[in-house]
């Protein structure tokens, strides 16, 4: 007695999906590493493929941001308790962006204002320009797509 051949069903073997550019940097963007710069990005409220864009074209945190219509604005330093008082439209500030560096012991703060300009400080962008390395790294490398 010969059994009869088990029928596929769509269940079993869904088909393959293809992630399109901007799925695949949401998803990217999601991994835990990547939380301050994830941060960022969504107070600059640019289109995903305007960023997508602008990282591949470039290698550093402050020319991305020109490529996104963001001005860079230096400082020496900022005090982080003093720009809560200044967020709105009135104060001009959009966000606060604390990260507090465990490697340096430091607290390293940007400010994304509604004039179009970041401001932020020179250890804020040796450590974006890190984290933009690195999110362009694993964004490009097709191999290491889990995680």
């Amino acid at each position: 007695m010969s059994k009869a051949p088990e029928a596929i069903t769509p269940a079993a073997h869904p088909p393959a999906t293809s992630e399109t550019e901007q799925q695949r940097f949401e998803r990217v963007l999601l991994r835990p590493q990547f939380k301050p710069l994830k941060g960022v990005f969504d107070n600059l409220r640019t289109a995903v493929p305007l960023m997508h864009a602008a990282i591949l074209t470039t290698n550093s945190y402050q020319l991305f941001l020109g490529k996104v219509g963001y001005r860079v604005v230096v400082v020496k330093q900022i005090h982080e308790s003093d720009c809560y008082s200044r967020l709105g439209p009135k104060g001009g500030i959009r966000a606060v962006l604390p990260v507090h560096d465990i490697a340096t012991y430091s607290t390293l703060v940007t400010l994304v204002n509604y004039d179009s300009t970041v401001t932020t400080t020179e250890n804020s962008l040796a450590y974006y320009d890190e984290q933009l390395r690195e999110f362009k790294i694993q964004l490009m490398n097709r191999s290491g797509n889990a995680g």
